[in-house]
């Protein structure tokens, strides 16, 4: 049986992320939780607060999106491997993650890039 799910209801969960999500957390391991994804010594080596995440609108391919602007100035606190980023509410809650498009070597006290970031809720098959 095929699923119809209307543009309006996914911009909803979309819109969400655009209203909550303030934070870009890098991390060194997949952050399944807000406490994984943003606490030092668990996964996360550096943070971006006040990132910016733009309005929904049509996927690449198909669905809808939003797409969270780069990042050129992100604080690096701890040294390490990043192979993932992590967007949440910067108090509790973990909204998105997904992985770095290649891996990134960052040292404690330097800043880090990150590319602008596609979050897609795809068409049902």
């Amino acid at each position: 049986m095929a699923v119809f799910i209307a543009d309006v209801v996914r911009d909803s969960g979309l819109g969400y992320l655009t209203t909550n999500g303030t934070q870009i957390n890098i991390c060194s391991a997949e952050p399944t939780t807000y406490s994984i994804a943003t606490t030092a010594g668990t996964s996360s080596l550096g943070v971006k607060t006040s990132a910016s995440t733009g309005a929904a609108q049509n996927g690449a391919v198909d669905g809808r999106r939003v797409i969270v602007a780069a990042i050129t100035d992100g604080s690096v606190t701890n040294t390490g491997t990043a192979t993932y980023w992590a967007l949440t509410d910067g108090v509790s809650e973990l909204l998105a993650y997904g992985d770095l498009s290649s891996s990134q070597a960052v040292t404690s006290g330097n800043t880090f890039t990150l590319d602008a970031i596609s979050i897609t809720i795809r068409d049902a098959a």
